[in-house]
């Protein structure tokens, strides 16, 4: 069985200061709760690093990686650098950055397996957009999705990372899967991961809130969350926290 986990996407919002302040608001915490990740924007990630670097529960991670371990790459950040920082995980294929980015699943995978190269655990967004889902297509979009990272490092290597279902339909628009739609969609990825999925960490992201988190962690397969906005205030990201352990 997975271990419970939360992870806090703080995507561009904060400065240094401010980021500062909020790793130190989750240093400084107390309460029961499960594994947690945080994932700064790459300029505040020395400042959490200064805050968390005693706080053996919180891990620090990126919001985005080259594929490219280095070189002439203007403005690309490598796997290497980002270790070097103190990071441990980094996002790969999260849905802006397929959306606005017009990232595909095979540069996500190649993402992936540059993450792993540099000892970093990726955690591998995957999620269908509203008009597939409509078509009824969503678990299909969602296995391609899976399919190219598998067929370029192996399925072992995949279950021995972090998986997120993100329903693009559902991030930052203040909807959220209901937990059955959730709990189908985790299910089928757990079944695609086969018997070496079994303890694969599978969140679920897609505006979470303290009102819909306990329903939604009651979910069998749901085995944690990737956060985005209830994540920039501490006491709302500890209180989701602290729900996932009250149904795990």
């Amino acid at each position: 069985m997975a271990k419970p986990l939360l992870a806090g996407n703080w995507k561009m919002h904060g400065t240094a200061k401010t980021a500062a302040k909020l790793a130190a608001d989750l240093a400084n915490s107390s309460g029961d709760y499960p594994e947690l990740i945080v994932f700064p924007p790459y300029v505040c990630i020395p400042a959490v690093v200064n805050e968390l670097l005693a706080v053996r529960n919180i891990a620090i991670g990126a919001q985005n990686i080259s594929h490219h371990s280095e070189g002439a790459y203007t403005g690309e950040i490598s796997g290497k650098m980002l270790s070097d920082i103190g990071c441990s995980h980094v996002l790969v294929g999260h849905s802006e950055r397929r959306t606005n980015c017009s990232e595909s699943n095979e540069l996500v995978a190649e993402k992936f397996a540059a993450a792993k190269r540099s000892g970093l655990v990726p955690i591998l967004c995957v999620g269908e957009t509203l008009e597939q889902r409509q078509q009824g297509r969503e678990l299909q979009v969602i296995k391609s999705q899976l399919g190219a990272v598998i067929d370029l490092v192996g399925l072992e290597t995949v279950c021995d990372a972090i998986v997120a279902y993100e329903p693009v339909w559902a991030v930052g628009t203040g909807e959220t899967a209901s937990p059955e739609q959730a709990q189908q969609v985790h299910s089928f990825i757990r079944a695609e991961l086969g018997s070496g999925g079994t303890d694969t960490q599978i969140l679920y992201g897609g505006s979470i809130n303290a009102d819909n988190a306990a329903a939604l962690f009651a979910q069998p397969d749901l085995d944690g969350g990737l956060v985005g906005g209830a994540s920039l205030e501490a006491e709302h990201f500890i209180n989701i926290a602290q729900q996932i352990v009250e149904q795990k």
